[in-house]
């Protein structure tokens, strides 16, 4: 079974909380499986600090909503000031599961190598 889930980037505003859906949103992916925290999340933060490529993400128009998400993130960005992700789990009922910076993702959700 597939763990679905959206990945949408948005700018950091003053009055906007990390842990509520923001209104704007500058860009908007769709991930088919692996999308749990463990998973997608830790590729997000991987990415972020040092640069990794991320493979199968689909671009999605802005304002495309699907029924079956598992997970939405929310990577929160603004110039010159640190990024923040924000996971909620199941988008219409669920909420806000973790709020913080890549450091912080990796240290709940990252398993150590064996």
């Amino acid at each position: 079974m597939s763990t679905r889930a959206q990945v949408r980037f948005v700018t950091r505003e003053d009055g906007v909380s990390f842990s509520e859906h923001p209104e704007k949103i500058n860009a908007q992916f769709y991930v088919h499986s692996d999308g749990y925290p463990e998973g997608l999340g830790v590729e997000i933060a991987e990415s972020l600090i040092s640069y990794q490529k991320i493979n199968n993400w689909e671009i999605e128009e802005l304002h495309h909503e699907h029924g079956d998400l598992d997970y939405i993130y929310y990577v929160w960005q603004k110039l010159d000031d640190s990024t923040w992700i924000s996971i909620f789990e199941d988008y219409k009922h669920g909420g806000c599961i973790f709020v913080g910076e890549p450091l912080a993702l990796l240290a709940k959700y990252s398993t150590p190598s064996e």
